[in-house]
């Protein structure tokens, strides 16, 4: 193969890849497209260094283009940066890549490398970009069941190995293609027959949630301080109104969505006090979303805030906040340059550095903020934490009309299978819904407008098998990876010293 049949190819693999997320979601369209970039990265036998790495980059490229077209909604700068800085990680990638080609053990040691970029990916530069993961289009197939059992970076580990044996189902060359093949198959079968569902509790073990979607009074960030909370308010004196006239049950647990409001409710009275009225006509907490003053005067905190009786509770700082979104990296030096910035983020939101755990009307939940339901960290120290339901507050205001609210709930989708648990996500305006502990979509709020989902929710006290699993599974994946990279490394060196 040449280097200018690759080009194109690579460019395929990469948009053909992107067709496996929303809007689109095309099963297997990733294990297609990881399978083009694979053999070749393998059909190249003299291809090195930059070569290698500009092949990446272009599939980076290929890839994060379509998949985050969303981003543009922030600003065309930030969807610019976000793809080239991904494809960069992606080309960075491609070497290892290509080093374990050459071994024997490809089939496998390629599959591991890519699960060691994708954890790379997820956690540098900054917090991480875990978007586009392989484990996130394995939803609607034989592979979700997977997440269950061994955790998501082993089943992206998993259907890597796929693509590897698709590879050696189309070369002719290869002698294993028996194996390959019965491995595909076997793959998709078991994960056919492995169970899904709540882990430990019973349905006899419930609690009733109200989700409240109060929506957003206009174009994001052109709204008076306060109206979100208002349409919230609002929203939930309604469901106040139907429990008093007995057209419908007292929840045990309201949830508000994240940014419900914009404000810190606890340093504004007529918010306070509101809050306070909600409380005690409903007799249960609310779990409000809020931005709460932090500790300095230009930080901020992205909050779940458990409002009680008594007033303001416990709280969920979000441990993930997103750069250039959410606070702003070196803004000393960029400020001047852009002006953007310290108009539209004017406070750095600072992160926290607690489990989501809190436990609300007796119901021990686990809070997580929008872009923290992707990092698999936050979640696993919230089921740690004894944590019986998930619970995703997010505002997608910013993305209305795009495919990002989508891909996000594909994710918490995977996060219910993964965990056993029943997730609920309240939005500003969409997606506000609730998912079962097999993944399945049980409700399902209008977009764009108020709305309430009042819902029993069995509630889970054990874990799944991947709540043991998966750490050591990704640690010993992470260092095959690394051992054939340098396997591959010391191997060229000897064949370069004995010519």
């Amino acid at each position: 193969m040449t280097l200018r049949l690759a080009a194109p190819l690579v460019v395929l693999s990469g948009i053909l890849s992107s067709f496996a997320f929303e809007p689109l979601a095309v099963p297997y369209a990733i294990l297609i497209g990881l399978t083009i970039l694979f053999g070749v990265l393998r059909a190249l036998p003299d291809l090195r260094g930059i070569g290698v790495f500009a092949l990446g980059a272009l599939w980076g490229l290929a890839f994060f283009g379509p998949l985050i077209w969303w981003m543009r909604a922030v600003s065309d700068g930030a969807y610019v940066g976000l793809v080239i800085a991904e494809a960069l990680v992606l080309g960075l990638v491609a070497l290892p890549l290509r080093s374990v080609a050459r071994l024997a053990a490809w089939p496998v040691l390629m599959p591991a490398v890519w699960l060691l970029g994708e954890q790379v990916r997820g956690s540098f530069p900054f917090t991480g970009f875990p978007w586009g993961r392989l484990v996130h289009t394995a939803l609607d197939t034989p592979l979700e069941s997977w997440v269950r059992l061994v955790g998501l970076p082993t089943t992206s580990f998993l259907m890597a190995c796929l693509a590897a044996a698709l590879l050696l189902l189309v070369d002719r060359a290869a002698r294993h293609r028996a194996v390959a093949l019965t491995a595909f198959v076997g793959a998709l079968l078991l994960g056919a027959l492995l169970p899904v569902g709540l882990s430990g509790g019973s349905e006899t073990s419930t609690a009733r949630f109200a989700l409240i979607q109060g929506d957003t009074p206009g174009e994001f960030l052109q709204w008076p301080p306060g109206a979100i909370f208002q349409l919230h308010a609002d929203e939930t004196r309604r469901l106040v109104e139907r429990v008093e006239d007995g057209s419908t049950e007292a929840p045990d647990v309201v949830l508000w969505p994240e940014n419900s409001t914009d404000t810190d409710p606890r340093n504004r009275p007529d918010e306070s006090a509101q809050l306070d009225a909600l409380v005690e006509d409903l007799g249960v907490p609310i779990l409000v979303g809020g931005l709460l003053d932090g500790p300095t005067s230009d930080t901020v905190e992205n909050a779940g805030l458990v409002w009680t009786a008594d007033g303001p509770g416990e709280k969920y700082v979000k441990r993930k906040p997103v750069p250039y979104g959410e606070y702003v990296p070196f803004r000393d030096s960029l400020g001047s340059l852009v002006p953007r910035i310290d108009r539209d983020i004017p406070r750095d939101m600072v992160p926290g550095d607690e489990p989501g755990a809190l436990t609300i009307n007796g119901v021990r939940l686990g809070d997580t903020i929008c872009y923290d339901i992707a990092y698999d960290g936050v979640v696993d120290q919230a089921i740690a934490d004894d944590a019986q339901v998930l619970v995703v507050q997010t505002s997608n205001a910013a993305f209305t009309g795009t495919s990002q609210p989508a891909q996000q709930w594909s994710i918490s989708r995977l996060r219910a299978i993964e965990t056993g648990r029943w997730v609920l996500v309240p939005s500003t305006n969409g997606i506000s819904g609730v998912i079962d502990a097999d993944g399945d979509v049980i409700a399902r709020a209008p977009l764009r407008q108020p709305a309430t989902i009042e819902t029993e929710v069995p509630l889970a006290d054990g874990t799944t098998p991947s709540a043991h699993l998966a750490r050591p599974l990704e640690l010993i994946l992470l260092a095959l990876g690394v051992v054939g990279w340098g396997l591959a490394v010391t191997t060229r060196r000897r064949e370069v010293a004995a010519t």
